[in-house]
């Protein structure tokens, strides 16, 4: 953020010594300050003089949308809370929240940012992570989190894992490469993510983690793991193509079965009031998806969308901050 603003996170998983430390440090603050936060701080926290909030992700309740809204805009003071939207299917999330009776309007000034802007940005982030891989590390860690937490929104047929660019994602996290993951078995595109780097050469900033990381290698050489990788690879390329297609689909079918058993698991392990809910959900999103269809068919990929609400009066229209 460099001196415009100081970033201060706030999340679940840190201490609650910690957690007190950094809620105080943003409410006291006397500079500007960006809150990075999950949902922790969306009710429960009395933040005064919040002018703006921003949701990277639109919550599956409808309910926690507003608590998060509700964080701008306190005691009278004029608030902006702006919910960001990739075009396409995931624009069906501003019906859905009219259904829920919670109306936005879209933003009057919408964001944009050129392709050479967002690779000067991803360049930024790249060139930091590249000084320690610790970072790329946690970089996969947090975007294989970030998916988990997509996949199961409770609006699955608006916000849709097979509709992601998984190349512009990978980018726009600043990735060196995109993680191993079963939703990109069957991905075609550049899992590098244009970035030509020696692994093996890729080091920690910890002395005593690079050590480790040194000695694994070494003893991976020195047992021939290398050259038993690539036994393994010459002896599956010699494998008959029909048997190759015949054991892919016993592996796609164990998928599928996999997948049935965990969905009725999960089915099975909801309350009553769990299971309205799901059904509520989706037969809204078909009503959205039917009402919307033909204007899908009409309106060009835009770019990324917004949607904002007016921390203390939703119907209006947001004209600026009080002084």
């Amino acid at each position: 953020m460099g001196d415009d603003f100081q970033l201060i996170p706030l999340h679940g998983k840190h201490p609650a010594n910690v957690r007190e430390k950094n809620f105080n440090r943003f409410i006291n603050s006397h500079t500007p300050a960006i809150l990075l936060t999950t949902d922790v701080a969306s009710r429960g926290l009395d933040i005064p003089s919040v002018d703006l909030v921003v949701q990277i992700d639109p919550p599956s309740d409808p309910k926690t949308f507003i608590h998060r809204c509700g964080r701008a805009g306190r005691a009278g003071r004029r608030g902006l809370s702006v919910v960001m939207l990739h075009p396409g299917h995931e624009e069906d999330y501003v019906s859905f929240l009219e259904v829920r009776k919670t109306p936005v309007i879209p933003f009057p000034q919408p964001i944009s940012i050129s392709d050479t802007e967002a690779a000067a940005s991803m360049n930024v982030a790249r060139k930091a992570v590249l000084k320690d891989r610790a970072l790329h590390d946690r970089g996969q860690k947090a975007f294989v989190s970030w998916l988990r937490s997509y996949s199961k929104h409770q609006a699955s047929s608006i916000f849709r894992v097979a509709d992601l660019d998984w190349e512009a994602l990978g980018k726009a996290w600043g990735l060196l490469k995109l993680p191993k993951m079963p939703e990109l078995k069957k991905f075609t595109g550049d899992k590098t993510l244009g970035v030509d780097i020696t692994w093996d050469t890729y080091a920690y900033k910890d002395k005593q983690r690079e050590k480790r990381r040194l000695e694994v290698l070494q003893e991976t050489a020195e047992s021939g793991g290398h050259q038993e990788s690539s036994n393994k690879r010459r002896a599956s390329e010699s494998l008959a193509w029909s048997n190759k297609i015949e054991n892919k689909n016993k592996k796609l079918k164990r998928r599928e079965q996999k997948h049935a058993r965990q969905e009725r698991d999960r089915w099975e392990k909801m309350t009553e009031e769990e299971r309205q809910k799901a059904r509520e959900t989706e037969k809204l999103v078909a009503q959205i998806r039917e009402k919307n269809e033909e204007e899908r068919r009409l309106r060009r990929a835009a770019t990324k969308a917004g949607a904002g609400m007016s921390g203390e009066d939703k119907g209006d229209e947001f004209h600026g901050f009080d002084d």
